[in-house]
């Protein structure tokens, strides 16, 4: 039976990465275990084997140096380097993109205008009505990596091309869009691979890998 890329081992692909600091804010700068959030995200990246380049670098260069190009979210700054690595050669190995995600876990409701909202649904803010609670399974969370194959940076970049999005969630669903979602891989990340939005869930995430 042949195994899959994504289980083969020793296989390893030369890749390219970017930490992507651009419309986050300055969360990115907050720290964890004593270091920048993009500090500790490009040490993962660096650990995973991972040519990190320069933001600076036009897209046409980066398209230009060929193999898999791993886009890494400081805001998933403990994502563990085997796990950009595993993603990495998967996206080579299988020409497709992969994308880190999380199952959610928090309840999700429909929320409606309270003009056109059904009777009995609880007021929410804004004047939104929340209705029935969404079924969680197959939901998920986009994280970190978004990597791309080769095959896929040379379509996207080439020839003054551009990412459609540097948000991830966006960036995913353009992908998906264009590529087919048979095409985006969506592969469950470890725990520590969470992605903050506030300071407070920077506290969850440093106790949740604390190395103590």
């Amino acid at each position: 039976m042949r195994p899959h890329p994504y289980d083969v081992v020793g296989f390893s692909v030369p890749a390219s990465g970017i930490v992507l600091e651009e419309g986050r804010g300055s969360l990115p700068f907050h720290l964890i275990h004593g270091e920048s959030l993009v500090a500790a995200a490009a040490w993962a990246a660096g650990e995973a084997g991972i040519d990190l380049l320069d933001q600076t670098l036009g897209w046409d260069d980066v398209a230009e140096r060929g193999g898999a190009l791993v886009l890494h979210d400081p805001l998933c700054p403990m994502t563990p380097p085997d796990f950009l690595a595993r993603c990495a050669e998967r996206a080579e190995a299988a020409d497709e993109v992969v994308v880190g995600v999380r199952p959610v876990t928090d309840t999700v409701k429909v929320a409606s205008d309270a003009g056109g909202a059904a009777e009995g649904g609880d007021a929410a803010e804004g004047g939104a009505v929340l209705g029935e609670t969404v079924d969680r399974e197959g939901l998920v969370s986009v994280c970190s990596p978004v990597v791309l194959p080769s095959s896929v940076v040379t379509d996207l970049l080439a020839d003054g091309g551009r990412l459609p999005s540097l948000d991830f969630v966006e960036l995913t669903a353009a992908l998906r869009e264009r590529y087919g979602a048979d095409r985006v891989a969506l592969v469950e990340a470890p725990p520590q691979a969470r992605r903050v939005a506030s300071e407070e869930d920077l506290a969850v995430l440093a106790a949740l890998t604390d190395p103590r």
